[in-house]
């Protein structure tokens, strides 16, 4: 039997990467999708690549950073779909500049994208899952959730953030049979580095090296959504990286000596 069977599942960031790859992983355990991203010719592409029938996937182009709009866009998947059963928070932007070199635009725009955009949306869905009793939301965090890691300060601060909104979340609802999963990847082979905002707020264009050679989406997709039927609190996926995690916790000194390293010099 197929885990998310006539399950209705939103996934934003769904256009690339882990999304994209969690959209297709989604769609072979039976799930209904509502796809979303800026981009609606790369979602009506994902949507293809689904090949599931029309009605059960609903493209919705959604911006971040225009969360006014997202109470819209709930009545929207109601109308369509009834219900929403899976929130998977994924849309997010990640950063390569040094405090000294960012521009404060670069940290709100930042914050705005990977916490407060991710706030409103899990707002205006959270009434639906209260109301029927029953639901599950998702947030992509990332290892750089757990500690901070040379040139992607606000980065990790706005992860960071999420653990704190989202734990806290999970002790209010967990009553109302409403379940809360932090995914943190650390290195997956996606664009997530060339699409990277520099401290000028330009694009920074560059595949980093741990990136190429991470694990691949599809893999990282698959824990994903294993995780979400299990109802796991907290995931970390990755290689070596997440023993960064455990560093933390434990010898924190030796784990502050690893990251100095990684500074450029």
């Amino acid at each position: 039997m197929k885990r998310f069977s006539n399950k209705v599942v939103w996934i934003t960031g769904a256009s690339s990467g882990i999304g994209e790859a969690t959209v297709y992983e989604f769609a072979k355990e039976g799930a209904k999708l509502v796809i979303s991203a800026r981009r609606e010719d790369e979602l009506q592409r994902v949507k293809k690549n689904t090949n599931l029938p029309d009605a059960d996937v609903l493209v919705l182009p959604l911006d971040s950073e225009k969360p006014e709009e997202f109470p819209a866009k709930v009545k929207e998947v109601l109308k369509h779909f009834d219900t929403i059963d899976v929130l998977f928070n994924n849309a997010g932007i990640s950063q390569r500049s040094s405090v000294m070199e960012s521009d404060m635009e670069v940290y709100h725009k930042i914050m705005d994208i990977n916490f407060f955009g991710v706030v409103a949306l899990t707002k205006a869905v959270l009434p639906v899952m209260l109301k029927q009793k029953s639901g599950h939301i998702a947030v992509t965090s990332s290892i750089s959730g757990k500690l901070g890691t040379p040139m992607r300060s606000g980065y990790c601060a706005t992860k960071h953030a999420l653990h704190g909104f989202f734990d806290s979340l999970r002790s209010e609802v967990w009553k109302e049979n409403v379940g809360v999963t932090i995914v943190c990847p650390g290195y997956i082979h996606t664009n997530i580095s060339i699409n990277a905002i520099a401290g000028d707020g330009s694009k920074h264009g560059k595949m980093d090296q741990n990136q190429a050679s991470g694990i691949s989406a599809e893999d990282c997709a698959a824990s994903i959504v294993s995780a979400i039927y299990k109802g796991k609190e907290e995931i970390y996926i990755g290689r070596k990286e997440v023993l960064g995690v455990y560093l933390k916790r434990f010898f924190p000194g030796i784990l502050s000596r690893i990251l100095r390293n990684q500074a450029p010099k």
